[in-house]
């Protein structure tokens, strides 16, 4: 099972996991959560619809060809959350779990960098954009690298 989906609906990590398991022996997944830092009330998350799910496709197909998962899953939050809420979810499920493992942290580092979302976060009065971290480039780099 590959699923892919981008939406402004609450992301239901259970249910998402419950589908991963149904297909592997190892089941690895990651919950992103909006955070607080510096007082951000609210991110909003544009995307490029078409483009967007176009790009974590070959994200989940290229981790699926590298590691052989029988599934894997993104599902990722647009639109407007307060701190606390489920942002994103990837799962990765194969046979063994260093293959769902690594699936898992390739697919959340090549998220941060190549897949075309735009993030806007408010603190008090101001609304600004959120630009890249060069921390989330290295990280996906040494997966390109190895």
């Amino acid at each position: 099972m590959i699923r892919v989906l981008v939406s402004p609906e609450a992301i239901d990590a259970a249910a998402e996991m419950a589908a991963l398991e149904a297909d592997g022996g190892a089941v690895a997944t990651f919950t992103g959560l909006v955070r607080a830092d510096d007082g951000v009330s609210v991110l909003e998350l544009e995307h490029y619809p078409g483009a967007t799910e176009a790009a974590l496709m070959r994200l989940v197909e290229e981790a699926r060809a590298r590691w052989g998962l029988t599934a894997a899953t993104i599902v990722h939050r647009v639109g407007p959350m307060r701190p606390g809420e489920r942002i994103v979810f990837v799962g990765t499920a194969s046979a063994h779990r260093a293959a769902a493992l690594e699936a898992c942290a390739y697919l959340i580092d090549r998220l941060k960098t190549d897949a075309p979302f735009w993030k806007r976060e408010t603190v008090g009065d101001e609304t600004r954009w959120v630009e890249a971290r060069a921390h989330d480039e290295a990280a996906a780099q040494r997966w390109r690298d190895g």
